[in-house]
């Protein structure tokens, strides 16, 4: 029996059960759209390798259901899970066995006959009952897989929570485990310093048994010292007694020396006041004439001291007889002045006698100090001497004294303050010998006088000075800018007088006192012949402005003497400068320096009647500058 076409079957199928066939697209439809939708979730309820069973049942749905002998029928596929029921069985076997009856040679029913088309229609109609029955199950199948399919979406979530929850604990430890490493390092330190601190320990246990002898050894001696301790107090309490009776003792002496002070400060005001009589008695003018000694020592004949006076000299010259008939005659020259100091004399007995002169500049009162003579009689050797203590001069001993008489009166309340200046006269013109420039720009200088009446210099170099060190510093350094040339009476002649001033501010703030004063020391140029010194030239000309105004300085003193109502201090610009010194407010002292040799009897006589001139020269009492 032959096999019949498939397509005939289907065109049977779509002639005969067209009302069948449309009842049944919109659910084919309806299931192709649920299988489409369902399919993820479907996979998503795979887990592992499981698969559910309704897998198995779908596969069975791909499979021709054929009858023996019969036409294969492809069945309609199902993407729904089938599970075999018995009502589906019954109708698979009916069907088997009507196939298995179709198949040429089979045992069962015959195959249909073309023509059977009834028949035909009637088992298509079987089929259609079998798949509907068949469609039925699917659908139940697919409800119920959609339960689980939404069982399994709520498990799925919390599954998925529960992996977040995982992960955030797997965090949390993650975290902890850093901390709980961090730990171990940390224990592993604590656990390396425990050590360290065991062997501190049993250090310190070792130390403590010293210390427990220790303390038992401190404990004896507390005990002694107590026992002394209180033998101090007792002793304590006797001193402070002592003490008080000390302190009110203290009191009574600081009460005492307050009074003490005041009489002290009383005492050096009456020092003062006598010591100022005692200079008006002696003179506000004093002159004091040295003698040089002789290059091989001892003394020249015509010049004689007396042993018993010290304060005259005679000069002795024979003279011829004018008509030769009579015996040479001696002619005597007697002068007294203050004090006549012999050749021998020291710089020291020099010092000591006019010590208290320069005392008297601390006390309030410019005092003057210059030296006149012919060169080559020691003027500068008494003004400013050697570098050697023994040999120094007036001015080194002089800043020394005022110094160390500042330094005393500090413990009285004084403060003082001194500033210096050294000026020489060369030519008539006035030069700063503290000057350290350039001498191309050497300024110029001009005498003037302020409100006060008092004399000072324009441009001059005002040196504040604080120790006795400094000033014999700029004293040196003066000395090297001083004016000297080699004449036939001196290989070293001063051709300038030279004027060093120490202006002295003293302060006692306890008794609101202030005094002033000015220290002058003078260095005049030596007085000078022309025949005797032969000088010529520039020598000539320094000669002639010294001896003018030496010339002046003997009118002005004379002057002076006289009481004349003009003093003519202008005519020089040496007696301008002393004009204080001379006939002003001021303590003045003149050393006359004579020469020994006979060959400068001459000049000795001028210069001793010019010092006569000075000495019995009165001018007004001087006074302190205090306010």
């Amino acid at each position: 029996m032959s096999r019949l076409p498939v397509m005939s079957t289907k065109r049977v199928l779509t002639s005969s059960s067209s009302e069948n066939s449309q009842e049944m697209a919109p659910m084919q439809k309806k299931m192709r759209k649920e299988q489409d939708q369902h399919k993820p979730q479907a996979a998503a309820t795979i887990i592992g390798d499981k698969r559910p069973p309704a897998a198995a049942a779908r596969a069975s749905l791909y499979r021709p259901v054929r009858g023996a002998g019969a036409a294969t029928v492809a069945a309609a596929p199902s993407r729904g899970v089938l599970r075999p029921t018995a009502a589906s069985t019954a109708p698979k076997a009916s069907n088997t066995k009507q196939a298995a009856a179709t198949k040429p040679g089979g045992t069962g029913a015959t195959r249909r006959q073309p023509w059977d088309l009834k028949g035909k229609v009637s088992d298509m109609e079987g089929k259609i009952r079998t798949y509907q029955t068949k469609f039925k199950s699917v659908n139940e199948e697919n409800e119920a897989l959609k339960g689980s399919v939404a069982q399994s979406q709520t498990k799925v979530a919390e599954l998925e929570r529960e992996v977040q929850s995982q992960k955030r604990k797997i965090s949390e430890y993650e975290g902890e485990l850093k901390k709980l490493s961090g730990v171990e390092k940390e224990l592993e330190k604590e656990q390396s310093e425990k050590n360290v601190l065991q062997k501190e320990l049993s250090n310190l246990e070792q130390k403590y048994k010293v210390i427990e002898t220790l303390r038992d050894s401190q404990e004896t001696e507390l005990q002694t010292l107590k026992m002394k301790l209180s033998a101090q107090e007792s002793t304590l309490a006797r001193l402070q007694a002592t003490l008080k009776e000390t302190e009110e003792e203290v009191s009574s002496l600081k009460e005492m020396v307050a009074e003490q002070k005041d009489e002290l400060h009383a005492g050096e005001m009456e020092r003062r006041r006598l010591h100022n009589t005692i200079q008006e008695l002696k003179g506000n003018i004093r002159v004091f004439c040295r003698v040089r000694p002789l290059e091989d020592g001892g003394l020249s004949k015509h010049i004689q001291l007396a042993a018993s006076d010290n304060k005259s000299i005679m000069l002795a010259k024979s003279e011829e007889s004018h008509t030769g008939k009579s015996a040479d005659t001696q002619k005597n020259y007697h002068f007294s002045f203050d004090r006549v100091f012999g050749p021998q004399s020291s710089q020291q007995e020099i010092f000591d006698e006019i010590s208290l002169l320069v005392q008297s500049a601390l006390d309030g009162y410019n005092v003057c100090c210059f030296a006149y003579g012919q060169t080559g009689s020691g003027k500068t050797y008494t003004m400013e001497g050697e570098e050697i203590d023994d040999t120094r001069g007036v001015i080194p001993r002089a800043v020394q004294q005022i110094f160390k008489a500042g330094d005393k009166l500090q413990s009285q309340g004084w403060e003082f303050t001194f500033t210096a200046s050294f000026v020489e006269i060369y030519n008539e013109t006035l030069r700063d010998l503290l000057y350290k420039g350039k001498a191309s720009k050497r300024p110029e200088h001009e005498i003037r006088k302020t409100a006060n009446n008092e004399v000072s210099v324009t441009n001059l170099t005002y040196e504040k000075v604080y120790t006795e060190d400094q000033v014999l510093g700029l004293i040196a350094l003066a000395k090297q800018n001083r004016s000297t040339a080699m004449t036939a009476q001196n290989d070293r002649s001063s051709r300038s007088h030279s004027v060093f001033q120490l202006q002295i501010e003293g302060v006692n703030a306890g008794r609101d006192i202030k005094c002033k004063s000015t220290l002058c020391l003078v260095d005049l140029a030596g007085s000078e012949r022309m025949l005797k010194s032969q000088s010529q030239g520039e020598r000539f000309k320094e000669m002639t402005c010294i001896n003018s105004s030496l010339s002046n300085l003997g009118i002005v003193i004379t002057s002076l003497a006289n009481k004349e109502s003009h003093i003519p201090y202008r005519n020089s610009k040496l007696t301008y400068l002393l004009q204080n010194c001379l006939g002003g407010n001021s303590k003045t002292l003149m050393f006359v320096n004579i020469s020994p040799e006979p060959d400068s009897f001459g000049e000795t006589l001028n210069s001793l009647r010019f010092a006569s001139k000075v000495n019995d020269c009165v001018i007004g009492t001087a006074s302190s500058n205090k306010k």
